[in-house]
């Protein structure tokens, strides 16, 4: 902790730095005339169970308790984080009040979608923008222009916000970038190279890793600050079984919100205006037909193999070409897949073009449930109701299971099993149906 206390004063005084050079003051007297009154912009590289999140937040969370009022932007490149968002997405977003971590699956505060509580980490709204699969290497191309986006839009807001640049910037990072076999080298150079450029990063911190920390200094140390840090002692090793619950359970929460539980002796009044049945919120179950939404899907993965093509012919393969999915095709794959929808077109643009999808930001996820084919017919779940027709959204390439102790409770899509204890009723009996574990029959008690 001593390492992440000095960055946080080395970092306090580039923003007083920043903020009095904004406001004309001079100086202070024992300042070096070589030193560049700009605020921090942190990127956090190192390879995977490092911990770099957790050095995020504590960064971030010791700015904004300086009680000088800032307001530093957070920003997660981290596909396989659902941060402030859905697993896929890339996050930022402004951060005024210290982030909690209220479960392994919300490690940036409660869900947006989550009920309000004294806690303001919920309330933040992140520009986003949709990735679509866990792992940054998968797809390169996507992701280098993505991030460029999602720097574009940070250099707005900074531009438009003088004094709110002053605060600074702390980018989280994919552990890709900070480690992988010798063959993806390129894929983590040119990606380092679009963050640095884009969020026009002045300070590089490697956790825990010298060979990283040499590249990065051979690469970046002429014109930039390269500072190694430790791992914390407090870091565990995650498998890949407990990262894909945690995704799961991130998606669950986006849908229903954040199940808070008050410790033994508080009343749930006492944390939110709420009783506790109202602090968990029920999903919108709507049916809508394949005409009202329009889906894409990204990459190569939607053509077909190299194989089926006629022999000696060859094809060019995009990795950011949007491909129109047919939901009444068999092996769509829109079954229990997750939808990423798109803000609208800019209606001062009269042409369009395929690859314009890329850069629109997102506004909501939905996960289609039911897909009834003759009918022409597809049920979606989103957290609120509103309309989609007119639409455009982007499929993930992997889908979201049934979880085991996801169930139906007379008609309502899924309740978690503890949640059970608390519903009130007589008596509960349990079978198996469908595509869900359990089907729950209740009889009203008395």
């Amino acid at each position: 902790m001593n390492a992440y206390g000095n960055l946080h004063v080395a970092f306090e005084q580039m923003r007083v730095r920043a903020l009095g050079m904004l406001n004309g003051s001079p100086p202070p007297p024992d300042t070096k005339p070589d030193v560049n009154a700009e605020p921090p912009r942190v990127l956090i590289l190192g390879p995977e169970n490092s911990g770099k999140t957790s050095v995020c937040k504590i960064l971030v969370n010791y700015a904004v308790r300086a009680g000088q009022g800032w307001t530093p932007l957070l920003v997660n490149l981290d596909p396989s984080e659902g941060a402030w968002s859905a697993p896929g997405a890339l996050s930022v977003a402004p951060v005024s009040s210290p982030l909690p971590t209220a479960s392994p699956a919300n490690i940036l505060g409660t869900a947006a979608t989550s009920a309000p509580t004294s806690l303001s980490s919920n309330a933040l709204l992140p520009l986003a923008y949709w990735y679509g699969h866990p792992e940054a290497r998968k797809n390169t191309l996507l992701m280098d222009r993505l991030i460029r986006n999602l720097g574009e839009n940070v250099r707005e807001r900074q531009d438009n916000d003088p004094r709110g640049s002053a605060a600074g910037i702390i980018v989280d990072t994919p552990s890709s970038l900070g480690s992988g076999p010798a063959s993806s080298t390129e894929h983590r150079q040119r990606l380092i190279k679009a963050c640095v450029e884009s969020f026009r990063i002045n300070v590089i911190l490697v956790v825990g890793h010298e060979k990283l920390n040499v590249e990065m200094q051979r690469a970046y140390g002429s014109r930039l600050s390269v500072v190694k840090i430790p791992k914390s002692g407090g870091v565990v090793e995650l498998d890949l079984g407990y990262r894909e619950r945690v995704n799961n359970y991130q998606m669950h929460t986006y849908m229903y919100g954040q199940v808070i539980q008050p410790p033994a002796g508080i009343s749930a009044s006492s944390v939110s205006a709420d009783t506790f049945t109202d602090m968990i919120l029920s999903p919108s179950s709507s049916v809508i037909s394949f005409d009202d939404l329009t889906i894409y899907r990204i990459g190569a993965a939607t053509m077909a193999p190299s194989d089926a093509l006629p022999v000696g012919a060859k094809r060019v393969v995009s990795e950011t070409q949007p491909v129109l999915v047919n939901p009444s095709q068999p092996g769509s794959g829109l079954l229990n897949a997750v939808l990423a929808l798109l803000s609208p077109f800019n209606p001062d643009e009269n042409e369009r073009y395929d690859e314009e999808i890329l850069d629109l930001t997102v506004v909501g996820f939905l996960v289609i449930t039911k897909l009834d084919i003759p009918q022409r017919k597809m049920t979606i779940l989103a957290p609120n109701q509103g309309s989609v027709v007119g639409k455009t959204a982007i499929v993930a390439p992997t889908n979201i299971q049934p979880r085991p102790d996801w169930i139906r409770i007379d008609g309502v899509e899924a309740f978690h099993i503890p949640d059970l204890g608390r519903l009130r009723q007589g008596r509960i009996s349990a079978e198996p149906e469908g595509d869900c574990l359990l089907i729950v029959h209740v009889q009203q008690g008395n």
